[in-house]
């Protein structure tokens, strides 16, 4: 049976929390508490990875302090008007290899799928909470590998996250505002296939 939540329809049922969770840009500005902040990165913790390596990383700096500059510099300029509102900036960091003590360390293929069940997991618990994370590509990487201390060729850095409590779209600058809504999606048929993938 379809589920309808948040001017969306899911043509499957699901839980309403996949309906409701959506990226704004919109942010009131204010700080977030530390506990609050810790239980998004706690919720990424228990993300499922390949031989439960947690090959993720998260680097984060709050607005307003001396961390928030260099992180929030290495946005590309179409993403640092509305990111200046928000009350955290953190970067997924994926480690490319497997690292055991003793061992060389070797390539871990699966090291950006982990990461990225890591930042589903801080995306749902962010909403929750009643705050939004904003996950986004619009960076430069070689200065946020300079930023976040993240030498190449051992770390990818995945996508920078905004974190902030969402409000109405009349704080963004005109030219964002009239995409401040949820989007849609392509439909499951569109991507999903039995015995082999259709291209």
């Amino acid at each position: 049976m379809p589920t309808t939540h948040n001017s969306r329809t899911a043509d499957h049922a699901i839980d309403p929390v996949f309906l409701n969770r959506w990226s704004p840009r919109a942010f009131t500005g204010e700080d977030m508490p530390q506990d609050a902040l810790m239980s998004l990165f706690e919720a990424a913790r228990w993300a499922p990875s390949a031989s439960n390596i947690q090959p993720w990383r998260f680097v984060y700096a709050r607005r307003g302090t001396p961390q928030w500059a260099p992180l929030f510099d290495a946005l590309m300029d179409m993403n640092q008007p509305w990111v200046a509102n928000a009350s955290v900036l953190a970067y997924a960091i994926s480690d490319r290899f497997r690292r055991k003590p003793g061992a060389e360390p070797t390539p871990n293929r699966s090291h950006s799928f982990d990461a990225g069940a890591a930042w589903a997991c801080l995306a749902l618990q962010a909403h929750h909470l009643g705050w939004a994370a904003h996950g986004m590509g619009g960076f430069h990487v070689d200065k946020a590998h300079a930023a976040l201390g993240a030498p190449e060729p051992d770390y990818r850095i995945e996508a920078a996250i905004a974190i902030g409590r969402p409000t109405d779209a009349s704080v963004l600058p005109e030219s964002y505002r009239a995409r401040e809504v949820p989007s849609g999606r392509e439909p499951v048929g569109s991507f999903v296939f039995e015995g082999r993938l259709k291209v």
